[in-house]
C-alpha cells in the first residue's frame, strides 16, 4: 500500500515566500557571471563649494548692516530726544504741541493759535522778514502782516486797534482813518502835517508851549458852520502874512475889543495947515477902504485927495 505524504499549507507558504525572497535578492558568488545592479543616478542634498561660501557671506553682510541700523536708530534717539511724551523741547500734550526754548522754522508753519508761556513774552524772530497770513475756507490770503527790516506793512480790509476793554482806538480802512482816544498827542519837532482838510473840534497846544498853524505854499483855511473860536489865555496871538490878510463879515461887524489898538506901520498923509499937532495924529480913511495916518490939528486934517489915496 502505497503512501501519500501529507503537505501543511503552512508549509507550502514559507517555501513560497523563501523562494521569492532568494528570485529578488540574488547573491553572486565567484566564478558565477550575474552582475550586481548599478546605481546610475545619485543626488546630493546641501549646497557646497563657492555657493556655500557666498551664502554665508550674504548672511553676514545681513548681520552687519542691521547691527549699523541698530546703532543709528539709538544714536538718533538720543540725539533727538525722543521720548513717550515728545521729542526734545517739543511735548505733545491734551491742549496741543507744548516747545520750550528757542526754536527755528525753516519752512511755513500753519497753527491755529500761537501763545506762551505765563511767565513769559512771545518773541518772533527773523532776519529778513516776519509774515502771518490769515486765509478763508478756499485758501485765499484775506490779511497780511509784514515785518520787515525797514517797514511794517498791513494787507486787508481794515486795520484796528482796541484796548483792553474792547474800545476802539484806531481804525484804519480804504475810507477814513477813526482815533477813538479821548487826546491825540504830536511830539515831533516838526509837528503834523497834513496834505487835505483835517476836521477836529479842538486844536490845542501843550501846555507853555506855543500852537502854530502853517501852510508853507498854499492857503491856510478854517471854516466852521457856528464860528471860529480862537484864544490865548496867558500869551499872543500873531496872524503873519507876505501878502495881504482879510477879515471880512457877511453880515456882522468887526469888532475891535481892546483897552488898546495899534496901527503901527500906517502911512502918513500930508501935513496940515492948521493948528499944532502936539505929537497927536488922526485916522483917515480913503474912498477905497485905505487907512492912513494925518497930522491932528484943531480941525480935520483928513485930505480927500492925499497922495496916499491916489
Amino acid at each position: 500500500m502505497n503512501h501519500v505524504p501529507e503537505v501543511s499549507a503552512s508549509a507550502l507558504s514559507v517555501e513560497g515566500a523563501w523562494q521569492m525572497v532568494r528570485e529578488q535578492y540574488t547573491t553572486t558568488t565567484p566564478g558565477t557571471s550575474l552582475e550586481r545592479p548599478k546605481n546610475e543616478y545619485i543626488y546630493k542634498i546641501g549646497i557646497y563649494g563657492w555657493r556655500k561660501r557666498c551664502l554665508y557671506l550674504f548672511v553676514l553682510l545681513l548681520l552687519i548692516i542691521l547691527v549699523v541700523n541698530f546703532s543709528l536708530t539709538i544714536w538718533i534717539l538720543k540725539v533727538m530726544w525722543f521720548s513717550p511724551t515728545g521729542m526734545g523741547h517739543l511735548r505733545v500734550t491734551k491742549e496741543g504741541l507744548r516747545l520750550e526754548g528757542e526754536s527755528e522754522f525753516l519752512f511755513p508753519l500753519y497753527a491755529k493759535e500761537i501763545h506762551s508761556r505765563v511767565d513769559s513774552s512771545l518773541l518772533l524772530q527773523s532776519t529778513h522778514n516776519v509774515t502771518v497770513n490769515a486765509r478763508n475756507s478756499n485758501g485765499e490770503v484775506t490779511g497780511r502782516l509784514n515785518v520787515g527790516p525797514k517797514m511794517v506793512e498791513f494787507h486787508g480790509q481794515q486795520f484796528q486797534i482796541n484796548s483792553m476793554d474792547g474800545k476802539a482806538l484806531f481804525t484804519v480802512d480804504e475810507n477814513e482813518i477813526v482815533i477813538g482816544t479821548d487826546k491825540l498827542r504830536v511830539t515831533g519837532p516838526e509837528g503834523a502835517l497834513f496834505e487835505h482838510s483835517v476836521e477836529t473840534p479842538l486844536v490845542k497846544a501843550e501846555a507853555f508851549k506855543q500852537l502854530r498853524l502853517e501852510s508853507p505854499t498854499r492857503s491856510l483855511s478854517m471854516d466852521a458852520p457856528r464860528g471860529i473860536n480862537i484864544k490865548a489865555q496867558a500869551g499872543n496871538i500873531e496872524a503873519l502874512s507876505q501878502m495881504d490878510i482879510k477879515l471880512h463879515s457877511s453880515d456882522g461887524v468887526l469888532l475891535l475889543d481892546a483897552e488898546t489898538v495899534r496901527l503901527p506901520k500906517l502911512p502918513e498923509g500930508t501935513r496940515g495947515g492948521s493948528g499944532i499937532s502936539q505929537g497927536l495924529y488922526e485916522i483917515c480913511v480913503c474912498p477905497d477902504g485905505k487907512l492912513y495916518l494925518s497930522v491932528a490939528g484943531v480941525g480935520s486934517t483928513c485930505q480927500e485927495f492925499s497922495r496916499v489915496c491916489q
